[in-house]
């Protein structure tokens, strides 16, 4: 199979943007997902240890991965300690 997609990225040059481009998504998107999977505290792998891990979570932390128009240094605590 290796050598058919040589054989046609040889004959056909324009296809090696195409394959840059998806390999490089795909890689970026894997990337996005395993952030969400390690960084998210939605996302508990330690039921026994820390089962909310969002009751942890300090109000200045920043889980978002992309924040508009809030800086989270500046907010205060708006609910009680569990």
């Amino acid at each position: 199979m290796l050598a058919t997609v040589r054989k046609q990225l040889r004959s056909h040059p324009a296809l090696i943007p195409l394959f840059f481009f998806i390999g490089g998504g795909t890689v970026m998107s894997l990337m996005y997902l395993a952030r969400l999977g390690l960084r998210n505290p939605d996302v508990c792998w330690d039921r026994k240890n820390n089962p909310e891990p969002w009751n942890k979570m300090a109000p200045t932390d920043q889980y978002k991965f992309y924040a508009v128009n809030i800086d989270y240094s500046k907010l205060k605590k708006q609910g009680p300690d569990f």
